[in-house]
């Protein structure tokens, strides 16, 4: 019988995390079921950074970005080593079942976890770049788009007073559904992202005799960043005169992506999410993910 759990946030912080851990809580509260907070993600698990997770604590969250519970990258889990200590703390708070909000990397640390301990693990898609197979959407990439798309708008205004070229780098290694999205929701004249080999000759012929626009670029595009990629450019717009001068300017994002209060449609997915994590527990399932497709929430297997 499931009587203590443990809820955690792993990897990049992504806004709606909090609206999770809300609904995850305040359910399994509901339940009669004890909770727990992991604080500092995976790292924590080693440092024993395991407390408590009352109610009260749940207050006044819903609308803020990043994780109440804190996050971080850990070396120390990925040896056998550090996992059995993390092992050694969940047994000795006797946790029965462990939700983790995070993506690839975190999902991967719950399959090799279960080595080492025997709990039950359920995973939650909580990552701005809505790269983890499986589910339609993860928990903060609506309002990553919404930030880069204000932003954007914002950069329109200059463009348009000055007449300049915008190249706009947003998040997104391996993954460019940020830029693809925010690029047609902005606009874009051109999306270069890191699925398809891009195109200069076509984003050049898209500019060309333009007065100002839009050219939106994830970081993992394999021609390069934004700085990169504008260099590129003004090659191709200066390659037949000798006294030129691109009006170009780039802008990268960054980390703004990723903060800020979280979308209606990012705190009802996470609302949603935090429910079927904890009934997924309930329902005795093991080393699965919440998903949701085609408006539908299911399970995928983690590994």
């Amino acid at each position: 019988m499931l009587k203590r759990i443990a809820i955690m946030t792993s990897g990049g912080d992504a806004p709606g995390m909090n609206a999770f851990i809300r609904s995850a809580t305040r359910h399994a509260l509901e339940q009669g079921i004890e909770v727990y907070g992991v604080h500092q993600g995976y790292q924590g698990m080693i440092d024993n950074l395991i407390k408590p997770l009352p109610r009260e604590d749940t207050v006044n969250i819903i609308q803020r970005g990043g994780t109440i519970l804190k996050t971080s990258r850990s070396q120390e889990f990925m040896t056998a080593e550090g996992r059995e200590k993390a092992a050694a703390n969940l047994r000795a708070h006797k946790i029965d079942g462990l939700i983790c909000c995070g993506g690839d990397g975190s999902y991967a640390g719950l399959v090799a976890l279960s080595e080492q301990w025997s709990g039950k693990m359920i995973g939650t898609p909580g990552t701005i770049d809505n790269d983890v197979a499986g589910t339609d959407l993860t928990i903060g990439f609506d309002t990553a788009v919404n930030t880069a798309m204000s932003a954007i708008d914002n950069l329109r205004d200059t463009g348009d007073s000055h007449s300049m070229h915008f190249i706009v780098e947003v998040m997104g290694r391996h993954c460019g559904d940020i830029a693809t999205a925010v690029g047609k929701a902005s606009g874009a004249e051109a999306i270069l992202v890191p699925e398809t080999k891009s195109d200069l000759d076509a984003v050049y012929a898209a500019l060309h005799d333009k007065g100002h626009n839009i050219v939106v670029v994830a970081e993992g595009d394999e021609l390069g960043g934004a700085y990169q990629i504008a260099e590129l450019l003004k090659e191709k717009f200066c390659a037949s005169k000798a006294d030129c001068k691109p009006n170009f300017r780039v802008c990268i994002l960054g980390h703004i992506q990723r903060g800020g209060m979280p979308t209606a449609r990012d705190r009802i997915l996470a609302h949603e999410m935090g429910l079927e994590s904890v009934n997924a527990l309930i329902n005795g399932e093991h080393l699965k993910a919440v998903a949701i497709q085609k408006n539908k929430y299911l399970r995928t297997e983690l590994s």
